[in-house]
């Protein structure tokens, strides 16, 4: 059994059921045996700091990189003191990523302003504003540790009267404008040194339900996605850092599985017509609705690798991480290896954290307030999804 050694040693201080803290340490020079692979995982944190269970479960599996939700963001210096002890106990530069949307799927609610809607941006139509939401929300971003970002949304809004969890969150129904808009955000989130992943691939707009309760399902072809859906992703394609995979089935394209476990939509669709072979592509939350009535946990993972993802994401059952990691070192080398190839690449184009800077900080909301008051928000159907909750 390979044996590969720690490069790099760290700690962070956790806190224990009985209110003391302990620190533990990842020593410099130790071998790991991987009888579990965690690599090719995205996992989530339960609170606002690590726990020293967290703690010796992610030293353990050494996750790819991690996801921030409202749940761990308590203050400013908090959420980065939380990812600085993420990058202290990983031995190669962590993903460390949020949904940072704007409007409301924005998980920094609580201690900024909230930069305005993909809609209000879109119906205000000032190129100059679009820009300074995606430079601003980089900026804060960066400042908190976070590296990349789950936007933008390219799902072209096909059915606006809908709970299909896309209610505020989209760009339009026309894909140029889509390309124009949400492209123009990417473009100056990324100057500001925060990836980007494009969402929900190849269209989770054709969804008529929620899938954080159930699989949605659409009767699009191939056809009718490259027509219209599948264009914005194409256009941008040398912008775009990763894809994630829509939890949307397409039987006329996949009888068998939905798009985010599906062979025939990853691997020969994305990848090798579209000519996405390069980029990160991965799951969303696998603990959504969508996929735990219908697999099992590592049954899930199994067949998110196999499908070609290169990445799964388990944002809040992390207890069963152990199961995720059993199933990828099940998995044929030459699968592993290429998505580790794929991530590897990710992030070696990641940037580290500028040094903490009170205000800088300031300067930032204050930007973001600005601008918000200057974009109004649009009315839109009520919305019952969990995304903005979460």
């Amino acid at each position: 059994m390979k044996r590969v050694p720690s490069t790099r040693s760290g700690k962070v201080q956790c806190r224990m059921g009985d209110g003391m803290e302990r620190v533990t340490r990842v020593p410099s020079g130790a071998w790991i045996l991987p009888m579990m692979d965690g690599s090719l995982l995205v996992l989530g944190i339960a609170g606002t700091e690590l726990t020293c269970g967290e703690a010796a479960l992610f030293r353990k599996l050494q996750p790819a990189g991690y996801i921030l939700f409202s749940r761990n963001i308590g203050t400013a210096g908090q959420t980065r003191k939380l990812t600085d002890d993420l990058r202290g106990i990983s031995y190669d530069t962590p993903i460390i990523a949020i949904d940072q949307e704007g409007g409301r799927v924005t998980r920094t609610k609580d201690i900024a302003p909230v930069a305005p809607s993909a809609p209000a941006l879109a119906a205000v139509g000032d190129m100059g504003k679009i820009a300074d939401a995606g430079a601003f929300t980089g900026d804060l971003l960066r400042m908190l540790g976070v590296n990349l970002n789950f936007a933008p949304v390219l799902d072209l809004d096909h059915f606006p009267g809908m709970q299909n969890a896309l209610r505020g969150r989209c760009w339009g129904r026309d894909p140029q404008r889509v390309i124009d808009f949400a492209g123009h955000w990417n473009r100056w989130m990324r100057k500001r040194s925060v990836a980007g992943c494009a969402k929900h691939f190849p269209a989770c707009g054709r969804a008529q339900s929620d899938p954080h309760h159930d699989l949605p399902s659409s009767p699009a072809t191939l056809d009718e996605l490259l027509r219209e859906d599948v264009i914005p992703y194409t256009a941008l394609m040398p912008e775009l850092d990763s894809i994630m995979l829509a939890h949307v089935e397409f039987p006329n394209i996949d009888p068998e599985f939905p798009a985010s476990l599906s062979p025939r939509i990853i691997r020969r669709f994305l990848r090798d017509q579209l000519g996405f072979d390069r980029h990160v592509v991965l799951t969303d939350d696998l603990d959504m609705g969508a996929i735990t009535n219908r697999y099992g946990r590592g049954e899930d993972v199994k067949l998110a690798i196999t499908a070609g993802n290169d990445l799964a994401l388990i944002c809040h059952r992390t207890d069963t991480a152990e199961v995720a990691a059993a199933a990828i070192a099940g998995l044929p080398r030459w699968m592993v290896d290429e998505a580790h190839e794929r991530v590897h690449r990710l992030r070696r184009r990641l940037h580290s954290p500028p040094e903490w800077s009170e205000k800088k900080w300031l300067a930032t909301c204050d930007s973001l307030a600005e601008l918000a008051a200057a974009v109004p928000e649009i009315g839109t159907p009520q919305a019952d999804s969990p995304v903005a909750d979460y």
